[in-house]
């Protein structure tokens, strides 16, 4: 086969599966899980049922690998400005500006993973995750702990204190309501706020 015919073929072929996905994930954010079908997706893609399964197993497949490549951008987001060498202080400010801001600019990317988090699938899905961004996570905590930066605590209760306030902050600005009803914005002065006294909170 002449070798550019097989590259321009490859390419075609990325960009299917690219659109298959993009399709699905806007599918599961309008109607949930329940609203995707493979003969639904076919017709929304432009292409025979057959087409779909040239690329993924099945349905719960290509869901799989949905998740897969959303969490790979989340996490490559926020690792970006982020080294888990970083003091306490520091990596945890990288940390709650690169979250917030990638939920906020990417709210169907974001509503598609919390959909998944709760399914069936998400067990599978974790296997295929990347293992560096959780060790780099694991190892920015281990030292913050072994500094006296950090108490040392069950990772639930951990990560309820140190990124639970905020996305609810974040979920308030999606909403553009707080839970009173009344406009909430997210201002990065109010983010900085709670940060301080989420670190307060986390210190020995």
């Amino acid at each position: 086969m002449n070798i550019h015919l097989f590259c321009v073929m490859r390419v075609r072929d990325e960009n299917k599966i690219e659109a298959l996905l993009a399709e699905a994930r806007k599918m599961v954010v309008e109607e949930g899980f329940d609203g995707l079908s493979m003969q639904k997706l076919a017709k929304a893609a432009g292409v025979s049922p057959a087409t779909i399964y040239i690329y993924f197993k099945d349905r719960d497949d290509l869901l799989i690998q949905l998740y897969k490549r959303e969490t790979d951008r989340f996490f490559e987001y926020i690792f970006r400005d982020f080294d888990p060498e970083m003091d306490f202080a520091t990596g945890m400010t990288v940390q709650w500006k690169s979250r917030a801001s990638y939920v906020i600019e990417n709210l169907d990317n974001t509503h598609f993973m919390e959909h998944f988090k709760y399914s069936h699938l998400h067990q599978k899905a974790m296997a295929l995750r990347d293992p560096k961004y959780a060790e780099g996570l694991k190892r920015f905590v281990r030292k913050a702990i072994d500094n006296k930066e950090l108490v040392e605590m069950p990772f639930e209760v951990y990560w309820s204190v140190a990124f639970a306030p905020l996305y609810n902050l974040v979920h308030y600005h999606k909403a553009g309501r707080n839970m009173a009803g009344d406009p909430f914005v997210l201002t990065d002065e109010m983010l900085l706020q709670t940060l301080s006294l989420v670190l307060k909170a986390l210190k020995p």
